[in-house]
C-alpha cells in the first residue's frame, strides 16, 4: 500500500495558500490546488480530500506530490505534459517572457492588442496567457522601502504596542488629513437605476477646506476627531488637549504618529513634558502603513467624502462628525496580525530585489 507524502507548510506558505484559496480573482484551478495542499497539511487522507472538494484521487495525488517536491512554485503553474512541448505552450512562454522583460516602443507597458501585434498571435491567446500566469501589465502597486536608519527598532516598538499593549494604558493612532475640500457639483446628478449607474458632474465648485484630526483607539476602535482650519503646531496641541480631556485620566496614553514636523515642534515638546502620561511613538519614514488611523482615513474618504457634495465647509464638517458618530456606535477593536520578524523579512527581500534589478 502506497503512503502519501506528509505535507508540512510554513506560516508564510499557509498564508499564501489561504489567500489563493479565498481569492476572488484567483484562477479556479489554483484555488483547487491550494485547498488540496491545505487539507493535506491538516492531515486529511487523499480520498477524504477528493470527496470534500469534488475532484478525483489522481488530481489530489498529483498536486500533493507537486507541492511536496517544489513547494508553492510547483502548484502555481500547470503540470508539464508528456511528449514534445506544444506550439501553444511555446507561444505562451514567449508571451510571458516578453511581458516581463521587454517594453513596447513609446509606451510603459503592453496591452493585449500591442503584444498580439508584436508577436503575431491572437489577442485572446495573450489574454488567456496573462490570466493563467496572473500577469496584469496595466496595473501597478505603489510602494517605497523606508531608508530610516532606525526602521527595525521603530517597527518592533509600534507592532509591540499593537500585539502586547501596556497595562493601564491606551494605544492611540493619531494623524491629520489636511486640505479636505468642500466640493459642490455644478449640476444635480442622476440617481442609480436598474441598468444605469448613478451620475455626477466631473466639474465642481470649491467652498473652502478643513483639516481633520483623528485619534483611533486601537483596543475598541473608537475615534476622537476635531476639524480645524489649519494644521500647525497650535492646532496639534489643541487636538492633544482634546484627547487628554476625552480619555480616562488614570490611563497612560501611547500615541503612534508620523514624522510630520508639527508633531515634533518645540512647543509641542514642552506641552508633552507637562503631560507625562503622553508617550509618543513615531513611525519610520515612508511607513504610514504602520499607523492604523490611515485605514480609517481611507474608509471615510471612500464612504463619505469622495462622492459627497458640500455647499459649505460647515456642511463638510457636519458630514464628518456624523460619520464619526455612526462609526463609534458600532466600533470594533483593531487587530494587527503581522509580526515584526515577518515585516523585516519582507523589507529585506524588497531591498535585495531592488539592488539586483537594473534601473529602467
Amino acid at each position: 500500500m502506497r503512503v502519501a507524502k506528509k505535507i508540512t507548510i510554513s506560516s508564510d506558505e499557509r498564508k499564501t495558500l489561504g489567500k489563493w484559496a479565498r481569492g476572488r480573482s484567483t484562477p479556479a484551478r489554483l484555488i483547487l490546488r491550494a485547498k488540496i495542499v491545505l487539507a493535506a497539511a491538516d492531515g486529511k487522507l487523499n480520498q477524504h480530500i477528493a470527496a470534500e472538494l469534488g475532484t478525483g484521487m489522481k488530481t489530489v495525488c498529483l498536486w500533493r506530490n507537486r507541492f511536496a517536491k517544489s513547494g508553492l512554485a510547483g502548484i502555481e503553474v500547470d503540470a508539464p505534459r508528456g511528449g514534445r512541448p506544444s506550439k501553444s505552450a511555446e507561444t505562451a512562454a514567449e508571451i510571458v517572457r516578453v511581458t516581463t522583460t521587454e517594453k513596447p516602443r513609446a509606451a510603459t507597458h503592453w496591452s493585449t492588442r500591442t503584444l498580439a501585434k508584436h508577436l503575431k498571435v491572437s489577442r485572446s491567446m495573450v489574454h488567456r496567457t496573462w490570466q493563467a500566469n496572473r500577469l496584469q501589465p496595466h496595473r501597478i502597486k505603489t510602494f517605497k522601502v523606508s531608508n530610516d536608519p532606525n526602521f527595525a527598532e521603530k517597527v518592533v516598538d509600534i507592532v509591540g504596542l499593537y500585539l502586547n499593549p501596556p497595562e493601564h494604558a491606551l494605544v492611540l493612532c493619531v494623524d491629520e488629513k489636511s486640505q479636505i475640500q468642500a466640493l459642490d457639483r455644478t449640476q444635480r446628478g442622476l440617481p442609480i437605476h436598474p441598468g444605469r449607474l448613478g451620475t455626477m458632474t466631473h466639474d465642481y465648485k470649491r467652498h473652502g477646506t478643513t483639516t481633520l484630526f483623528a485619534a483611533l483607539i486601537v483596543s475598541d476602535g473608537l475615534v476622537i476627531e476635531a476639524c480645524m482650519k489649519r494644521h500647525r503646531h497650535q492646532e496639534w496641541i489643541k487636538f492633544l488637549e482634546k484627547i487628554d480631556a476625552s480619555t480616562d485620566p488614570q490611563l497612560d496614553l501611547h500615541l503612534v504618529a508620523d514624522n510630520y514636523a508639527t508633531h515634533k515642534h518645540p512647543k509641542v515638546q514642552r506641552w508633552l513634558a507637562k503631560h507625562p502620561r503622553f508617550h509618543m511613538h513615531f513611525t519610520p519614514t515612508s511607513s504610514s502603513w504602520l499607523n492604523l488611523v490611515e485605514r480609517w482615513f481611507r474608509e471615510i474618504t471612500q464612504k463619505r467624502l469622495r462622492r459627497g457634495t458640500f455647499r459649505s465647509v460647515r456642511e463638510l464638517i457636519e458630514a464628518i462628525v456624523e460619520y464619526v458618530e455612526a462609526h463609534n456606535e458600532q466600533a470594533q477593536g483593531m487587530h494587527w496580525k503581522a509580526l515584526p520578524d515577518e515585516i523585516l523579512a519582507k523589507v529585506r527581500r524588497a531591498r535585495a530585489i531592488l539592488n539586483k534589478t537594473p534601473t529602467a
